[in-house]
């Protein structure tokens, strides 16, 4: 991601103006859709030039169809595509929509000018919903109960087409080559034709020859059709060969209860398959069962591959906590949060970051005095606000994710073995009473902790175990006031029934989990660079052994993974992993299920190819340990 990228992911609204009614582009110098008809248009060019209406009511059963978009724009193609889908697509169909924007539009200029066209207004308004959790570089948004998604990558073109793979029809969709040729050039082209399957087809509006022939140095056959409107011709064509037959599996075993195991089983649910879930203990008992959680996405300005997943991670999380744990103050709480210059390292990261000039709903930097408004106590420092976080409640989330009927739980179930067979991989399960029975599916996803090294298949991944214990606090009068979430190298949560929660501490390759006094005052100890109200606050229960000895709290023992990228994808053949989230669990482990579980049924993968693979298991496992397979 260079620098060329971060400068241009912010809203695009000086470069815009409407013009008797449509919406104008004055950085291309041209109309973002038809002045006849913009809806029109987009039915005619690419969904007649496509001929997607035949294709998607042909579908088989459990396949999805991929389309990719050069150029979102204000997502009219998108909203006509998925409303077609709709209409003509059988229920157990999928349909993924990949497309880029380096200027995306800011919610009010969306919104008015979906505004347009009313026929559209209940997918309008779903994408609108989605909108204000976009971020800088990839998107994954999931719409009709997961039936429905959009990746939308908000950098150059150049950029995201290398990243992507298996698309069936392109909308060719950028503004004029005259006026956008950096949209239309040989190695676009080329991109194009080598991020599609065979057999995919494409429609462009444009008749231009450097277009045509373009495209058939890529590869595809080119044709002139007649256009829409007054524009006499435009282009369609395909990429020769026989579109690939992509049979996906019908059932799945997930291990762990926890939230990357529940966000598995729900992202395979939602693809048709059926799920059985398998715990040791109870649902969410383990890393993910602490009484409130925090979304923190610490961010750096380099943007590698592993903060380019936290970035999309945090992005999709509040947009999949949206649809399945809505605000309540109870369950979930968007309280937002404040990352403090709380140190030298710290300030020159938050100042690298704030130079970015992201999207204020992303984060934005603030003083010393903002923070404190914000927060509603005094602060010490200024940092980063980010206005979209919170906290939430784990297992609350754990048991929302499994609302599909195609999810079967099982609790105080162990996993003694994995067997691969010809056909799968076979499961002995043992029971609370030690009595042994035997699974079988067609995949295997495992989503457990550090423990999951007793089992041969996986014992050469690189995880550690680290414990971390959090603290609650009885609140006080000046302490309630607190209304944000504010981190320093620790964190404070507002208080939720008269008590806040401090946190964490992390110690590698302990185990143990009973509760420790000296982490107690560990937890406290930080809150003391935070604020005076908090330092105060430290020092009354610090001081004060007694004290100590009564505070509650909780550990759990989290696997973590040298580099901190979590271990997600495929191992071995038909077995799957979500493992090493380590403290960020709550943001990367339902984006993590939505990589696996694309990669398990062939369809579009929701991040960049460079990032799929920096999060491969098989790169980062010792020689795999010789597994027979039985029939």
């Amino acid at each position: 991601m260079d620098l060329a990228f971060r400068q241009h992911t912010g809203e695009s609204s000086r470069m815009l103006d409407w013009q008797n009614g449509h919406l104008y582009s004055a950085r291309f110098g041209d109309v973002y859709f038809s002045k006849d008809s913009g809806l029109e248009e987009k039915q005619y060019v690419f969904l007649q030039g496509n001929r997607l209406a035949d294709r998607f009511g042909s579908l088989q059963p459990d396949s999805a169809f991929s389309i990719g978009e050069t150029g979102f724009g204000t997502g009219l193609s998108f909203l006509c595509t998925w409303r077609l889908f709709d209409q003509v697509a059988s229920l157990r169909t999928g349909l993924d929509f990949f497309s880029v924007e380096k200027y995306p539009l800011d919610e009010k200029e969306l919104s008015t000018a979906l505004a347009l066209w009313p026929e559209l207004r209940p997918y309008a308004d779903e994408l609108t919903l989605r909108w204000q959790r976009r971020v800088p570089g990839w998107n994954r948004w999931s719409f009709a109960g997961g039936r429905v998604r959009l990746t939308l990558a908000i950098e150059d073109v150049a950029e995201a087409l290398p990243e992507t793979h298996g698309i069936d029809a392109w909308f060719l969709d950028g503004f004029s080559p005259a006026r956008n040729p950096e949209m239309w050039t040989q190695q676009i082209f080329h991109w194009i034709a080598r991020a599609s399957r065979a057999g995919a087809t494409f429609a462009t509006y444009t008749s231009a020859g450097v277009v045509r022939r373009g495209l058939e140095q890529a590869g595809f056959q080119v044709k002139k059709i007649s256009g829409f409107g007054r524009k006499r011709e435009m282009l369609q064509g395909d990429l020769p060969g026989p579109p690939p037959v992509r049979p996906a599996p019908s059932t799945a075993i997930v291990i762990g209860g926890g939230i990357a195991g529940c966000a598995a089983a729900s992202a395979l649910a939602s693809r048709g398959l059926a799920v059985e879930l398998l715990e040791s203990q109870t649902l969410g008992a383990g890393a993910s069962g602490n009484p409130i959680g925090i979304l923190h996405a610490r961010l750096s300005a380099g943007m590698n591959a592993l903060h380019r997943f936290v970035l999309a991670s945090y992005g999709h999380a509040l947009a999949l906590l949206d649809e399945k744990l809505p605000v309540d103050g109870v369950m979930r709480s968007e309280c937002g949060e404040l990352q403090l210059s709380f140190s030298a390292e710290e300030a020159r990261r938050i100042e690298k970051l704030a130079a970015l000039g992201w999207p204020s709903h992303v984060f934005r930097p603030v003083d010393a005095v903002e923070a404190s408004a914000l927060a509603g106590i005094e602060l010490s420092y200024g940092g980063l606000w980010f206005p979209g976080s919170g906290w939430l409640a784990p297992p609350q989330l754990c048991a929302a994710l499994l609302g599909s009927q195609a999810i079967t739980l099982y609790t105080g179930r162990t996993v003694k073995s994995l067997t691969p067979m010809s056909h799968g991989w076979r499961a002995q399960v043992e029971d609370q009473r030690k009595q042994a029975r035997f699974l079988e599916a067609e995949i295997v996803v495992v989503c457990t902790g550090y423990q999951v090294k007793s089992l041969p298949a996986l014992a050469n991944l690189p995880l550690t175990p680290v414990r971390g214990q959090l603290t609650l606090i009885p609140a006080t009068t000046a302490s309630r006031n607190l209304r944000t979430i504010v981190c320093g190298s620790g964190y404070l949560a507002p208080a939720v029934a008269g008590r806040h929660v401090v946190g964490a501490t992390h110690r590698f390759n302990d185990t143990s989990i009973n509760l420790n006094i000296s982490e107690h005052a560990e937890n406290l100890s930080r809150l003391r660079e935070i604020s005076p109200v908090l330092r105060r606050l430290s020092d009354d229960v610090s001081q004060d052994t007694r004290q100590l000895e009564q505070l509650d709290g909780r550990t759990s023992i989290r696997g973590s993974v040298p580099g901190a990228m979590p271990l997600v994808g495929e191992l071995l053949p038909g077995l799957y992993t979500s493992l090493g989230h380590g403290t960020r669990g709550l943001i990367t482990a339902g984006l993590s299920a939505e990589s696996v579980a694309a990669t398990v049924c062939g369809q579009l993968l929701p991040l960049p190819l460079s990032v799929v693979n920096a999060l491969s298991p098989v790169r980062r496992a010792s020689p795999v340990i010789p597994v027979s397979i039985k029939g």
